[in-house]
């Protein structure tokens, strides 16, 4: 054991060995007990000649101490957060949803984060539900804020290793094809709070052919219906008081299918669409069709696009070839649906463990955030830097070593914890923004 230490003692005078373009880590079993100078890891490299610097957004010198607010860049175009915050207005006169569309990667997977923002918004403004699943889901098991279960189905996802047609996706990037009494079953939970019953449920699906569907709810059957070749989407209701709701498809042939709602017919509705790997770019391979179609029969007043984790890198410089594509996401969605703000949430923290052992966050982080502000900015739409909410440098590994854990030992996902910690900095934020609305609104009056 003595010969095992003193070996491991001396590969501390190594000095830093380089295999390709990769080195290997310094070994150093003292390194917790010796006293180190802080960390002095390159800042991010100077992008002020890649960036202009950012005009000041509406209302942020007055920002509360304690709040990151919400940069509204949308005040000429409308396309910020107004058309939420009038939504919000609109409904207290002529009561409707109220619908957000929320799109990410696997940081908000298995609606971590949003199932916490769903119960405060719903808590604040009403409404009942989880909104929008996916007919089918890998993570079904994993997802608390629903319990669903799914049989007979032929599964289609962009993430799919073979041929997946991109024609046939909706605004999930799946499709499913329903085989012989193919069934969804989704039920409620009293884990959230407004997510154990809710008013109206919906199917949504493009008929090929004759399709014939059933729903019950709460273990009884209460409709069928037989749809004839459409060739567009449709959606099928059910409501009552549904803590359960099974659909099941008697008939379907070479018919579509994509997803089931649970929803109240008033209040807040958050859609989770969450796509592992993405980085946002996979929207505008969406059809704009099957989105205007959505537009229709299910408008949201407020589009969030939440990414960067798949695309930060810890060098990364820039960024401006990923800003340009996510100009044409923006803008497709903007034509898909013109009446929705939309606000743009920076890339969290992220760590790494550099050649001293040391957990820092990765420089590129910080400047791939100041490219999606500036995103923001040339769009005419809101942001949010949820980098600097949840603290900025090293804040995921201050949420690592929180006890209990907020984040995952990979430094750059979340738990259900620490979803819950940064939903309410974002609740915060849009309620701020709220409030500075009805301020100017008065005032303009």
């Amino acid at each position: 054991m003595l010969l095992v230490i003193a070996a491991l003692l001396l590969l501390h005078f190594l000095p830093k060995i380089q295999i390709g373009e990769r080195s290997l880590r310094k070994v150093d079993i003292l390194a917790d007990v010796m006293k180190k100078p802080a960390a002095t890891e390159v800042d991010s490299i100077s992008i002020d000649s890649l960036l202009p610097p950012p005009p000041k957004p509406v209302f942020v010198d007055t920002c509360k101490t304690g709040i990151t607010c919400i940069e509204d860049y949308g005040d000429s175009t409308l396309r910020g957060m107004t058309p939420f915050y009038r939504a919000i207005d609109e409904s207290a006169l002529r009561p409707r949803p109220i619908r957000i569309a929320y799109f990410g990667d696997s940081f908000i997977e298995g609606d971590i984060m949003t199932v916490d923002l769903r119960q405060l918004l719903q808590e604040t403004y009403g409404g009942h539900g989880v909104g929008y699943v996916s007919i089918s889901s890998a993570i079904s098991g994993y997802r608390n804020s629903v319990r669903h279960r799914a049989s007979g189905w032929s599964n289609h996802a962009l993430t799919d290793s073979v041929y997946f047609n991109r024609r046939f996706q909706d605004i999930s990037n799946h499709y499913f094809f329903a085989r012989e009494e193919a069934t969804v079953d989704l039920t409620g939970t009293q884990q959230y709070a407004r997510l154990d019953t809710c008013q109206q449920s919906s199917l949504f699906f493009v008929s090929k052919d004759t399709v014939t569907i059933s729903a019950s709810i709460n273990g009884r059957w209460v409709k069928t219906q037989t749809y004839d070749s459409i060739g567009h989407l449709s959606a099928m209701h059910v409501e009552g008081r549904i803590g359960r709701v099974r659909w099941n498809v008697q008939q379907a042939d070479s018919s579509l299918f994509y997803g089931v709602t649970m929803d109240d017919t008033v209040g807040i509705a958050l859609d989770n669409f969450s796509l592992r790997g993405s980085a946002g770019l996979n929207i505008r391979s969406v059809p704009m069709a099957i989105l205007r179609q959505y537009a229709q029969l299910r408008p949201y007043d407020l589009i969030v696009l939440q990414y960067g984790v798949n695309v930060a890198t810890k060098r990364g410089v820039d960024y401006s070839s990923y800003v340009q594509g996510m100009k044409t996401v923006i803008q497709h969605l903007k034509d898909a649906f013109p009446d929705a703000g939309i606000l743009i949430i920076g890339v969290a923290d992220r760590d790494y463990v550099n050649d001293e052992g040391e957990i820092l966050t990765m420089p590129g982080i910080r400047n791939l955030v100041r490219f999606q502000q500036q995103l923001a900015i040339d769009e005419g739409v809101a942001f949010w830097n949820m980098f600097e909410a949840m603290g900025g440098n090293e804040s995921m590994k201050a949420l690592v070593e929180q006890r209990p854990a907020l984040a995952a030992l990979d430094y750059t996902h979340l738990n259900f914890r620490g979803g819950k910690y940064l939903a309410t900095l974002l609740f915060d934020a849009i309620q701020y923004g709220k409030e500075r609305y009805d301020r100017r609104r008065a005032y303009e009056e």
